[in-house]
Parts: structure tokens; sequence; C-alpha cells
């Protein structure tokens, strides 16, 4: 089948989208062309305003249409505890998973010398700064239990030390439902080496 250039293009575009290869954006693209159209349009232009309006908030680092998120901007939340994660979808899971009433610290990566992510790169001079001026008691660190998340939730202990913040990380281990049997070595002995009193 001969396509048209532009068909190629779109299909292409649609590759960059996390777990989209060759046939799923062939797929979306055949779709949104043969029976969505409309939907076309409505999904091009909320990329489109997204992409022009939806920046960072200057406190947290979310994103955020404003200078300041909700969240920071919320009178409710408790400015003693500050919890750090990786990527707004992190924040995004804590928030609807959890009572946590805190406010956060998004990095937009983890520490990866490799892929030329340093602490500057992760906004660590920031987190800091914000650490120093001495409203936050507590850190709860909750970056993702791979070897750069760990990498990572080491440093961040060692610059609440510095400020003399405390610095608590959030459990990993054997999930709720779940059977000893079915879980991977790897979390089953961080689990039972992380045991606690009952």
């Amino acid at each position: 089948m001969s396509s048209s250039p532009l068909l190629l293009e779109l299909i292409e575009a649609l590759r960059c989208l996390p777990g989209v290869g060759a046939k799923s954006a062939q797929r979306m693209a055949f779709h949104l062309l043969e029976r969505d159209r409309d939907g076309a349009r409505r999904l091009a232009g909320r990329l489109v305003e997204a992409v022009e309006r939806i920046g960072h908030c200057r406190r947290c680092r979310t994103f955020s249409e404003a200078d300041l998120c909700g969240t920071c901007a919320s009178g409710a939340r408790d400015l003693s505890l500050l919890c750090v994660v990786e990527t707004p979808v992190d924040q995004l899971a804590v928030e609807q998973a959890t009572g946590y009433r805190g406010l956060y610290f998004v990095l937009l990566g983890r520490l990866s010398p490799l892929d030329g992510l340093g602490p500057a790169e992760i906004g660590l001079d920031l987190l800091a700064q914000r650490l120093r001026e001495g409203e936050v008691r507590e850190l709860i660190v909750a970056t993702n239990p791979t070897v750069e998340g760990e990498a990572t939730a080491h440093y961040l202990a060692q610059l609440a030390r510095a400020a003399g913040v405390r610095a608590s990380r959030i459990a990993h281990g054997v999930p709720i439902g779940g059977e000893l049997e079915f879980v991977d070595r790897g979390t089953l002995a961080h689990a039972f080496g992380s045991r606690q009193a009952l």
C-alpha cells in the first residue's frame, strides 16, 4: 500500500508516546482518520493548548498553569511535611492513594550520571534552599525502588540532615493481598530486611 507522506508523518509523530510502537501508532492514526476526525481535532487542540499553557509550579515543580499549583497555593496543607517524588504522575499516585496532606517537591527525574542527570538537573539546589527556609520538619522520600531511586533517596537524606530536617523513606515490600510465593526475590528480601516490631 502506498501511503501519503502526511499519514506516515502522523504515524511517526504518535510513536513519541511511551509504549507506542509502529503498529500501535498506525492503529491510532487509522482510527482517528477513519472513525473519529472530531476526536482528532479535539486532541490536536488540547495538545497545542496544553503545550503552550502548562508549565511548572515555581515551588514544587509539578505541572501547573499558574505560577503556584493548587496544592502549593492551598492554605489547608501541612507546611511541615514535604514529600519528594520523581515525577508528577508519582505525585498524583500519592495524592489519590493516601490521606497525605503535606506539600510536594517533584524532581522531574532521578540521579543518573549515565544519563547526564546530576543534582542540578533534578532541582536539588532548589530543594536544599527550601529545606533551609525552616518550614519543613520532615522530608518524606518517595522515590522509586530502583538503583537510581535508591541513590537519589540517599542523597536526599543527606540534604535533609544537613538542613536539620528529619528524613523518612516510604516502605517497600510485599503488597497487600499479595502471596509470598508470587513476590519477586528482591522485593521479598527488602521487605524481610526492613521488618518492624509488632
